[in-house]
């Protein structure tokens, strides 16, 4: 019964001996990726928390958007749905529409209305992203630094074999397949990266969707509500 653990062990030893082994540019490599990959972990674990809590805010956000009977309703509950992008467009609609009924008691037009609400997304959308290209970077650069780590590992190896004259393949063997380690480790770091950064790209590309989608909502609930919603942003205004 206790055969069973000692490959595993045994296999751990070799991995951890080759490493020891490993020339001082392989060492590097293996450093750069190592870097890489802790660097994509915590963007990707930062990240999937973050579009996790702002999905689950913006379905609150928009019920409660749904149900306010005003505008003004919304602005005094809009800090506690702050992780939502959907917030960062209705405070640039509605920042715009103040104005309008500050300066002129009314709404005038909607498309600056529109356009605070472009910019409040793009905003929004831009923090989302901010980042990730990290994340494209690892899966594009760290296939090719292990590649780097493998053919230099290769040619020491034979370096080493052409100096000791002993042409056999259990002489090159040791040397390749420490080398092959920092291709192995580049695919490590590359795999989740991209797997990672396709995942993280649909999510947001989501969102864009959905702030385009509150922003047509929010213009029609601007126009409904009209003359409601100019006198009470006029009495706040004016207090």
């Amino acid at each position: 019964m206790h055969f069973f653990p000692l490959p595993a062990v045994f296999v751990g030893g070799e991995i951890v001996d080759m490493l020891s082994s490993t020339g001082a540019v392989a060492k590097l490599v293996l450093l750069v990726l190592l870097a890489f990959s802790l660097i994509s972990w915590a963007i990707i674990l930062t990240k999937w928390s973050l579009l996790r809590r702002a999905k689950a805010q913006s379905g609150r956000f928009v019920r409660a958007f749904r149900k306010a009977q005003r505008l003004q309703d919304i602005v005094a509950v809009a800090d506690q749905f702050k992780p939502s992008p959907l917030v960062g467009v209705f405070e640039g609609g509605y920042e715009e529409y103040r104005r309008q009924v500050a300066s002129s008691g009314g709404l005038r037009s909607m498309v600056p209305i529109q356009r605070g609400m472009q910019i409040g997304s793009s905003e929004e959308i831009s923090r989302l992203e901010r980042n990730v290209p990290w994340l494209a970077i690892t899966a594009a650069a760290t296939p090719f630094i292990g590649l780097f780590g493998t053919v230099w590992g290769i040619i020491d190896a034979f370096h080493g074999l052409g100096t000791a004259g002993a042409a056999t393949l259990r002489a090159v063997a040791p040397g390749i397949s420490e080398a092959l380690i920092t291709t192995a480790a580049g695919l490590a770091a590359a795999i989740p990266a991209v797997i990672a950064y396709n995942l993280i790209g649909a999510s947001i590309r989501e969102f864009a969707a959905r702030c385009d989608d509150f922003s047509l909502e929010f213009m029609n609930a601007v126009e409904h509500n009209q003359p409601q919603s100019a006198a009470a942003v006029a009495a706040d205004v004016r207090r």
